[in-house]
């Protein structure tokens, strides 16, 4: 089978004009959801394309049910405050730790606060291709969902997508990796049950796979609380490149290998009565492709804590950068250097260099390497979110682009949403 790239062929069709906003989000994790939300808020028209049957991205498909920052989770942003008030009244928050989640009810809590918004959704629906003008404007995007293909037109684009898949349909600037080279490691989350040991029915057989007989031999594992008799497994998967089709095919294929070879090493060696309930349906990516903006935001910018004249958002977590070479409890830097005080993020790192009316948020954003490790998580996705909704929203308003903004405007609005910069 010759997958090599050398040759080229023109492909070319008229698709039908089918939907008009005056914002469209693509990508519907917490950072598309809080982006559409806030620009709803804000009065705008708003279409949301996801290609999963759930918005939530990392938070529910991919399975990982707990918000990273558990002390910081006030003062977000009344976009993150109505989440965390919905899965209060579900009681689906707090299963072994305040920050736990049911992620099935969270996926049904972002449903219903998208269409009370009034956010159009798309689902089952992907980002193909998108037209750009000569000056760096998108004037449509391509999708695909099971009508085919259909273009989408907007004033203004938010990509959170995670793999920039806008920004690169576009042509714009992307950066990926670091010093290594490699992505930060994706991780695979998957789902057990206590039950009766004579109820263990899966096992490893023989020639499948290769067992692990010490502990030491795992690769890096967390166990987390998954409500009553359960439990949720995160195994470490580095690298891969989760923005080439087949690194992440064959990322996918190791990862529910090794979902099997620790599932049997709890069984077998440390006998533990863990029944497969079931396994998250996308590996969970932590750093995809990131879109070169205004400001690019910097590791020393974290450190320092700093804060800019035009800081929309706020971090606050570790610098959570694994060793992407290795699959073992392992971190870029050492251990004594990972916390940071809370920073700022810019509006400038949510608006893409390359484009007129292109913004992004979550951990597609502009920023580095080690600065994504701490950014990337889902309490400051969604801060970026709501400030790239409300500024995307001023400009169709206002019928200028991003730049055209004042960035105190955004942030007086961010601050009215009981959102905290410092």
């Amino acid at each position: 089978m010759n997958t090599s790239c050398a040759e080229m062929i023109n492909w070319q069709r008229e698709v039908p004009m089918r939907y008009e906003a005056d914002i469209a989000v693509i990508g519907g994790g917490i950072a598309g959801v809080s982006a559409a939300c806030a620009a709803a808020k804000s009065g705008a028209e708003v279409i949301l394309v996801e290609r999963f049957a759930v918005t939530g991205g990392m938070l529910t498909t991919g399975g990982v049910a707990n918000f990273c920052d558990s002390d910081y989770l006030d003062g977000l942003g009344e976009v993150f405050d109505r989440i965390l008030a919905d899965l209060k009244e579900w009681n689906a928050i707090g299963y072994g730790k305040k920050s736990c989640f049911h992620y099935e009810i969270l996926a049904v809590v972002l449903q219903e606060l998208l269409l009370r918004r009034g956010v159009k959704l798309l689902l089952h629906t992907r980002l193909v291709d998108c037209v750009v003008d000569s000056s760096g404007r998108i004037t449509e995007g391509v999708l695909c969902g099971k009508s085919g293909p259909e273009a989408l037109r907007a004033k203004q684009f938010i990509d959170c997508t995670g793999e920039a898949d806008l920004a690169r349909a576009a042509g714009f600037e992307t950066i990926k990796g670091g010093s290594s080279g490699y992505q930060l490691p994706m991780s695979l989350m998957y789902f057990v049950r206590h039950v009766c040991s004579d109820e263990v029915e899966l096992h490893l057989p023989d020639g499948w796979f290769n067992p692990v007989e010490r502990k030491e031999k795992l690769p890096m594992t967390s166990i987390w609380p998954d409500g009553p008799g359960a439990n949720a497994l995160k195994v470490k998967i580095p690298m891969y490149d989760s923005t080439d089709t087949e690194s992440l095919t064959s990322a996918e294929i190791t990862a529910r290998r090794r979902m099997i070879e620790v599932l049997d090493y709890y069984q077998r060696v440390e006998g533990k009565s863990w029944h497969l309930d079931h396994c998250s349906p996308i590996i969970g990516i932590r750093e995809g492709c990131r879109i070169v903006g205004d400001y690019v935001l910097k590791v020393e910018d974290l450190r320092a804590g700093r804060v800019f004249e035009d800081g929309v958002a706020r971090g606050t977590y570790k610098l959570d950068g694994h060793k992407p070479d290795d699959e073992g409890r392992t971190y870029i830097l050492p251990k004594d250097k990972l916390k940071v005080p809370p920073y700022q993020i810019p509006l400038r790192s949510l608006i893409a260099k390359d484009g007129k009316n292109v913004m992004m948020a979550g951990r597609c954003f502009s920023a580095d390497q080690l600065a994504l490790s701490s950014a990337r998580v889902a309490t400051s996705g969604s801060m970026m979110g709501q400030a790239a909704g409300i500024t995307a929203a001023l400009s169709a308003k206002k019928g200028c682009d991003p730049r055209g903004i004042d960035p105190e405007d955004v942030k007086e609005i961010v601050t009215e949403r009981h959102g905290k910069l410092a």
